[in-house]
Order: C-alpha cells, then structure tokens, then sequence
C-alpha cells in the first residue's frame, strides 16, 4: 500500500509524461488492441517500487501481477511484474513505472550493500539516508532506503532539530544553540552537527541526543567517542557519523563505534537498475477477445 503523497506524486509524473496525448501509440496502435507485457531486469540487486509501479499500470486500468518479491535479490533475467491491457495504455504508463523500479531499485541496492559492509565490523549499526534526494522524489527514495534495510532519517525539516554549524556559528555556542533548541519545542529531539571532540563532549553535556560528527575521519570520531565514554556521557547521546561516506569507506565509520552512519551516497550517486519492458507475441490481441475470455 503506497501513501497518498506517493499516489498525488505519481499522477503529477503520468501528467508530466504523457502531456496531451501518446501521439506516438494513437497513430499507430488500434484503440482496441490489447497487449500483454513483462518488466525484465537487466541487472541484478534488490527489488523495490513494485507498489509504486503497480498503482502507475492501475491508473490506466492495465492489469498487474508481481512476479517477484520486493526487498528480495533479483538476477539479470528476471520477470519482475506480468501486464495486460489496452495497449495504447501499456505504452502510455512504461516510462514512469519503468523510471519509479529502476530508481528506487538502484537505491535499495546501494542501501544494502553499504548495510552488509558496516555491519560486518558493527552489526548493531544504522545506515541512514540524508535529504540529498531528486526534487519531488524524496518519499520514493526513502521508502527505497527502507526496502534496502536502512533508515530513512528526517524526511522534512520538521521532523527533528539538527543544528548545523552555519546555525552555530550564528549564535555563537554549541550551547547557545542547544539551549534555544530546547526552549522551542519539548516534543522534538536535538541533533546537532560537530567537528571536533570538543564540541561533542559540550553537546553531550547540554542534552542533545544526537551528536554528528560531519566530515570528520574515522580515527578522529573514534577517539571523540572514547573521550565522551571517559567523561561518562557516551550512553547519554546516540553517535552519528556523516560526510562523504560511501561504499569505500563506511566500514571505517561503522567500526569506529558510531551508532549511525548517514550518507547521501545511495540517493544521490547510486545508478539505477536497468529494465525493460517487452512485449509478448509479434501482434496485440483485440479487445473483444479479451472480455469473451474473461466472460468463460
């Protein structure tokens, strides 16, 4: 079941896409003629948008059934989803289906490969997402991070308060910002963005509960955490580390000893799976045939 975001968000792609019309299918395709398809997967990795997709053939009344699994392993080969209906509809929704699995497939596999590489040196670690998405692709690429075994992290800026270092140096202080973070709201948590062990362990202090260290080395987040576990403070505080991790790298982070990793790397850099839709049989079945065979 996709929410209704998704659902608006998927219409407005369909809108996008097909415009006025499919010249193309109009002209050469009978109004009639019913087809049927299947989604083939050229690459291999983890399956995800099979819902999304689903719902953008549905809107055209083209019949859909899932071959495989979503958040299961797929190989190049595959069928992933069987289709049947008006042909011209078919041609119309390919695109935007085809663009919404190649994506967040693309994501969901770059998400668990990173998952595998930090949690065999820590596997109680989470690997999450930052808002580094497409424009208007943001509930998409999360739901595909989630599929993939990661966190999403903050969807919008209002989720959380994480206090960046812009914000920090505007008011001066780690505890300044801590401090005014806290009188504005009770109900959200405190994350705030570090560089140094000196700004963590007064961080911990002040009462945040998530301290990030950003774009720090893995060595330099390892000996910030074994300062803080010196201070007393390390429980008090869940350890973020963030900034240019990727596949490369995120073992290091991860064994370090942080809670968390967030990169931007499967949502922004990961490439998409590549797919196909192919067309069953060399003509298209006509519509009444179709309905009589239905009817028995």
């Amino acid at each position: 079941m996709i929410s209704t975001v998704a659902r608006e968000k998927i219409r407005e792609m369909l809108a996008e896409d097909i415009g006025f019309a499919d010249v193309t299918s109009e002209a050469v395709v009978p109004a009639r003629a019913i087809a049927r398809a299947e989604i083939v997967t050229k690459q291999s990795g983890i399956l995800a948008g099979v819902d999304e997709a689903a719902f953008v053939f549905e809107e055209l009344d083209v019949h859909v059934k899932a071959a495989k699994v979503e958040g299961k392993t797929i190989k190049a080969g595959d069928v992933l989803m069987r289709l049947e209906g008006q042909a011209r509809n078919v041609f119309a929704t390919e695109r935007v289906a085809l663009n919404l699995l190649m994506r967040m497939s693309g994501v969901a596999t770059a998400t668990r490969k990173m998952l595998e590489l930090a949690r065999k040196v820590n596997p109680k670690v989470v690997v999450a997402a930052t808002r580094k998405t497409l424009p208007r692709f943001s509930c998409f690429d999360k739901r595909a991070v989630r599929v993939g075994g990661g966190d999403p992290h903050r969807f919008r800026l209002d989720d959380c308060v994480l206090i960046k270092s812009p914000h920090v140096k505007l008011v001066g202080s780690v505890k300044e910002a801590v401090k005014r973070a806290r009188r504005a709201s009770f109900t959200k948590k405190i994350e705030i963005e570090v560089s140094n062990a000196k700004d963590a362990l007064e961080a911990a202090r002040s009462g945040v509960d998530i301290v990030m260290f950003d774009n720090v080395p893995p060595a330099g987040v390892k000996r910030a955490i074994e300062l803080l576990k010196r201070a007393g403070l390390r429980d008090r505080v869940l350890i973020e580390a963030s900034g240019g991790i990727e596949p490369a790298n995120v073992a290091s982070y991860a064994a370090a000893g942080v809670d968390i990793v967030s990169s931007s790397y499967m949502t922004f850099k990961a490439p998409a799976l590549d797919m196909n839709l192919e067309i069953l049989g060399k003509g298209f079945k006509p519509a009444a045939s179709r309905k009589k065979r239905k009817s028995r």
